[in-house]
């Protein structure tokens, strides 16, 4: 086994295979590159990620791989193909074990694997018989890359080379594709999110005045890893006290002071898929009335927030929707008033002085998970449900946030409804 966590069933990657094979033009051929191994200095690299796509549609996860896919090829086997690096006794012994033949075809089903010097003359031949050419870029509306990819390396070369064919782009299938999650994602995920409660948990047993920020994140690291996760899904935020009003706070280098809550976004990947978490904890284990007035308008923002997450809304929708709620419950906190709304910027309303983020992104693969966001909330979309109110003036903040699945109808599923989060559970887990 080359990976940490359980092999996925190759089933899943044949049935995503497909669903994104059938979305092509004919005659078309798509091509799907690893991410690069990223270097610090010297001869350090940083661990490998692999390029969510690739992963998406084969299950490997490896560096240097291609994946080829050509549903009109006129020879079967030319159909589905992946390329490897080419593993031997002295790889085995400096690096450990990579994927040979046999194995590809487990993890992906995919029969027809080549090693990688293979191809160029492969691929020449497959370009001769396809039209259409589907390419790879990043359109994830956040997206903002300086680095050049492998990804980038490849499309440049090959419209080089075959300057006359007719070029699409695969992002916008997989970005519809990658939003909606098979049942087996949704396990996985679930998985990441049962993790993250071991962390949580743990935590409420270990906080108290005077201990650290990092501290505190290296509780999380050690209950995630031992549970097969390859660690945070994303950077942890450890905000105590008035580093919760910085909304990607991640020095987690204070000390937490008795009387302050401490803002924890934190959660654990596994196999790939992320779990997004999000909890704001007394440092004593007791709540001021203040903080705990403010908690309580956070938790009914993300009760509300439950009622608009559903099938046939969608996120512009869903965010204009949740602005009406932030409104109304900072104006029942006294925390704007009624002239602050009549005399708003429609484009900035009142309510952002206290909750300046959007309130839910697309999970899975990513953190912030493809989708597009004009699209209708369907059955099996997995979103974020994170309300928050920052003051700056009274030295705290509050965010509370888990993930939830789409219904067919009703109310969506919460993968996080076992993690402690009134006032009341998590009090009592900290004085326990």
């Amino acid at each position: 086994m080359t990976t940490k966590y359980e092999q996925i069933p190759s089933s899943l990657f044949v049935k995503n295979r497909k669903k994104f094979a059938d979305s092509l033009l004919p005659k078309s051929i798509a091509i799907f590159n690893s991410n690069d191994i990223y270097p610090v200095s010297a001869d350090s690299t940083m661990p490998f990620q692999q390029h969510r796509d690739i992963f998406y549609l084969s299950g490997v996860d490896q560096e240097e791989s291609i994946l080829v896919i050509f549903p009109d090829a006129y020879l079967e086997e030319n159909r589905e193909i992946l390329f490897l690096r080419e593993t031997n006794d002295h790889i085995a012994v400096w690096e450990g074990e990579k994927l040979t033949k046999e194995n590809a075809y487990e993890v992906s089903g995919i029969k027809t694997v080549y090693w990688l010097t293979d191809f160029d003359k492969v691929f020449k031949s497959l370009m001769y018989e396809a039209e259409n050419v589907y390419l790879n870029k990043n359109e994830h509306y956040r997206n903002s890359v300086e680095t050049e990819l492998r990804e980038d390396r490849f499309i440049r070369k090959v419209q080089a080379d075959f300057p006359m064919h007719n070029y699409k782009r695969s992002n916008p299938i997989l970005q519809r594709l990658r939003s909606i999650k098979e049942p087996e994602e949704l396990a996985l995920i679930q998985n990441a999110c049962n993790i993250t409660e071991k962390g949580i948990r743990r935590l409420l047993n270990f906080v108290k005045p005077g201990v650290w920020e990092y501290e505190i994140e290296a509780e999380l690291i050690h209950e995630f890893v031992r549970n097969r996760s390859k660690g945070f899904a994303y950077t942890p935020i450890i905000a105590s006290g008035n580093n919760a009003n910085v909304l990607h706070y991640i020095s987690n280098n204070m000390q937490c002071k008795d009387g302050d809550v401490i803002l924890l976004d934190v959660g654990a990947e596994y196999a790939n898929y992320s779990s997004d978490l999000t909890r704001t904890i007394p440092v004593s284990g007791k709540y001021s009335d203040r903080q705990k007035e403010i908690y309580n308008s956070v938790l009914r923002c993300k009760v509300e927030a439950e009622d608009r997450l559903v099938a046939g809304n969608n996120w512009y929708r869903f965010h204009k929707e949740m602005g009406e709620v932030y409104t109304s419950e900072l104006l029942q906190l006294g925390l704007i008033d009624k002239a602050d709304v009549q005399n708003e910027d429609p484009k900035w309303p009142a309510y952002k002085k206290y909750m300046m983020h959007g309130t839910s992104h697309h999970m899975g693969l990513d953190t912030h998970d493809y989708g597009i966001l004009t699209d209708d909330f369907v059955e099996n979309m997995v979103f974020t449900n994170e309300p928050g109110f920052y003051i700056p003036a009274e030295g705290f903040g509050v965010r509370i946030e888990d993930d939830y699945v789409i219904q067919s109808s009703g109310k969506p599923f919460n993968l996080m409804a076992n993690i402690p989060i009134t006032v009341d559970e998590i009090e009592d887990l900290m004085n326990s």
